[in-house]
């Protein structure tokens, strides 16, 4: 397993998160867009690199898991980190609302079906993490999930606290590396970016009218999103929190801590037993070589 790159963002394994207030605006003297994004293509440049050695070593995965409340830039961010990477070498996921299939298993069924092989990177748009999130604000959604369940709702998040911290350990010391990140989106700037889903006709898809009743349980998703981030950051699963507020800053530092954990992975590609390098100079010796 490899311990957490650093960042100012990476939340502490000891359950000490939000003690201090959480930002969600960069620092005041944060570079351009331009250059932020001149920063991230340079880093995606690297990550190539490091995919396609990734890919050959075919003995370790990436997981990235990425939480967040409605506009706070998931789709994008994803778009932007992955983008000139080797799409044969990514599997990414959304999860929406359960389908009746999957309610049928636990929790942690459906996204076990999609975690990445060796040599993949992942990327969960929403993951397991719903479950004690859009359910903890909304423990009406336990009745169709037909689950059992203790008197006290809040032995039941502990369990699953718990089932997602042990998961989590068993894909790391199965060789998945895994990386967590919840967007954190001011209030208002998620009112300006659905209010612009509404006024641009090229985003009207994307607006949801639930995603403006959600926001009446702003406070109770962020009690449940400090649970899961103090309950559940470890060294073998660490949660970063990223300021969502200015989208290219966001980018970059999701960028920069991907890079920067591929480096730590160190893939490197499979040398060849002696056998078969001396099959390769028979082989070039054969084509006039």
């Amino acid at each position: 397993m490899i311990t957490p790159v650093d960042s100012p963002y990476l939340a502490p394994s000891d359950g000490s998160f939000c003690q201090a207030p959480i930002p969600t605006s960069p620092p005041a003297d944060h570079p351009g867009r331009k250059s932020l994004d001149k920063q991230r293509k340079a880093l995606i440049r690297d990550m190539r690199k490091l995919q396609r050695r990734l890919y050959a070593e075919d003995r370790r995965s990436l997981l990235l898991i990425f939480q967040a409340l409605d506009a706070a830039g998931k789709d994008g961010t994803i778009r932007a980190v992955l983008s000139g990477l080797n799409p044969a070498g990514c599997q990414v996921t959304s999860f929406k609302a359960p389908s009746k299939e999957e309610l049928e298993h636990d929790f942690l069924w459906r996204t076990s079906q999609r975690l990445p092989e060796r040599g993949n990177i992942g990327v969960f748009n929403r993951s397991y993490y719903e479950e004690v999130l859009v359910v903890r604000v909304h423990p009406s959604f336990l009745d169709g999930q037909r689950v059992a369940r203790p008197d006290d709702l809040e032995t039941l998040w502990q369990w699953r606290l718990q089932a997602i911290r042990e998961h989590e350990l068993h894909l790391a010391r199965s060789g998945t590396v895994v990386l967590k990140f919840w967007l954190k989106v001011g209030r208002d700037e998620q009112r300006k970016r659905l209010l612009e889903r509404i006024e641009d006709p090229d985003r009207n898809w994307k607006f949801n009218a639930g995603d403006v009743a959600e926001r009446k349980h702003w406070d109770a998703y962020h009690d449940a999103f400090e649970q899961a981030v103090a309950q559940t950051a470890r060294p073998w699963a660490p949660w970063y929190v990223i300021p969502a507020d200015h989208k290219p800053f966001m980018r970059l530092q999701v960028a920069d801590i991907v890079a920067r954990t591929l480096e730590r992975i160190d893939p490197q590609y499979p040398v060849l037993a002696d056998d078969k390098r001396a099959q390769l100079d028979e082989m070039r010796t054969a084509l006039g070589g």
